[in-house]
């Protein structure tokens, strides 16, 4: 039987017959719908896209009833605990299949070959006051190299596509490294390209002077996974923004600086400073209750629970919590963890949460670790950013191969005056 929706206009009487794949009806399909040929047509109405597939993608599968997040194929769990570098799952966004040997080499040296920025970068980046957010700062530099190279405007030609796509992966930690430098006064330290993409961002964050920076394999290991962990999520806001701005064939540059830019908004990115603000309020265990109380109430919110597709636990965030204790074995036990975990159990267990479905979400225990390794709040979503960017260019990538798609061109619904006429200002009425 083929997969049909059977429609019915009760304006007219009319019935539509509209075909159904992959679990959806081509909002194209509804223009059919009309009550005279001098109408436009039947439009569909979904404020924030609840309800909307724009694209069709084979990079990342989420089921947020299920708890499932998968990329290619891959469930994040095993891909954060068996990879062992950043850079292998960035080939698998990118390029579809997990590398052999050669692919991981040559995709490697590819990516370090790139990862020194223009001397003029620097320059660029001094300009800032010394208290530029770091966000504002990556965020203008990522925009800026669109202008070292303008031959990235050729997005059509694939040998000249993959060179930008080494270049933004290479160049986003050494960006986001001097952003941090910059805000301490501190002078920027260059890649180091025998260590690993951790590895190497941790050295240009934390090196003093000539000494060695050490640089202890917990807490590499530990930014390897939360990168992982954070490489993408399917069709989010930054994602959109990268696809969205990227549909007028924009460089790439350009668009994954609208990516950051819709990363930087505190219901996106900057969840888990959020988190952090809320465990500061609460202040110890014994005045969780009181908190929970007040949520119920309305007086507050529980930051860090529940999520516009999770309908289950987070997967990013079991694989964060194991995470945590290896890091503070390290750096020692971050007191807010006991907050944390106490506010997690009496959450899981009162009804007013459990039959809202809000468990917590990867941003609830990320910002612990990130602060315990010692990056300030205000560069969390830098943090964020660096992972992601993979991730945009692979959104990217797949978007501008797609022959299905056009420059990106919603329709709205207009609510405004009917035709007017000009008044002069001496008849107009206040």
């Amino acid at each position: 039987m083929p997969h049909t929706l059977t429609l019915t206009d009760n304006r007219t009487g009319k019935t539509y017959e509209i075909p159904i794949e992959h679990g959806t009806i081509r909002a194209t399909d509804l223009r059919q719908i009309k009550e005279s040929d001098e109408d436009f047509g039947l439009m569909s109405y979904d404020p924030a896209f609840m309800n909307t597939a724009s694209v069709k993608s084979a990079i990342t599968y989420i089921d947020g009833d299920k708890g499932i997040l998968r990329h290619r194929g891959y469930p994040i769990e095993d891909l954060a605990e068996n990879s062992t570098s950043f850079l292998e799952v960035a080939y698998l966004l990118i390029k579809g299949n997990l590398p052999t040997e050669s692919q991981r080499a040559d995709w490697r040296n590819n990516i370090r070959h790139h990862t020194f920025v223009h001397e003029n970068i620097k320059h660029l980046m001094r300009g800032f006051r010394y208290d530029a957010h770091p966000m504002g700062m990556f965020i203008s530099t990522i925009a800026a190299l669109s202008t070292f190279y303008p031959e990235a405007a050729a997005i059509s030609d694939p040998d000249n596509r993959m060179k930008q796509i080494y270049r933004l992966i290479a160049k986003v930690p050494t960006i986001a490294a001097f952003a941090y430098r910059h805000s301490k006064g501190m002078p920027y330290v260059y890649p180091t390209n025998n260590l690993t993409y951790a590895g190497n961002f941790l050295n240009m964050m934390f090196k003093v002077g000539d000494a060695p920076y050490n640089i202890h394999p917990a807490l590499e290991r530990a930014l390897t996974v939360l990168f992982i962990l954070h490489i993408d999520h399917e069709q989010n806001c930054s994602a959109n923004a990268m696809r969205g701005v990227g549909s007028s064939h924009v460089n790439p540059y350009s668009a994954t600086a609208a990516a950051a830019a819709a990363l930087w908004g505190p219901l996106h990115g900057g969840a888990n400073e959020a988190v952090l603000h809320m465990l500061d309020e609460i202040g110890s265990v014994d005045k969780i209750h009181a908190f929970i109380k007040e949520v119920k109430e309305g007086k507050g919110r529980l930051m860090g629970f529940g999520h516009r597709i999770y309908k289950n636990y987070d997967p990013r965030a079991r694989v964060i919590k194991r995470l945590a204790d290896d890091v503070f074995a390290v750096t020692g036990r971050n007191p807010k963890l006991d907050i944390a975990l106490e506010l997690e159990r009496i959450a899981l267990q009162d009804e007013y949460f459990v039959k809202r479905k809000l468990y917590p979400n990867v941003d609830f225990y990320s910002g612990l670790i990130y602060q315990a390794m010692g990056f300030p709040t205000d560069f969390f979503p830098v943090l964020f950013a660096i992972p992601r960017t993979a991730g945009w260019l692979a959104q990217w990538a797949e978007h501008v191969q797609d022959p299905e798609q056009k420059i990106a061109r919603p329709r709205q619904i207009y609510t405004g005056h009917e035709l007017r006429t000009w008044e002069p200002i001496e008849r107009r009425q206040g």
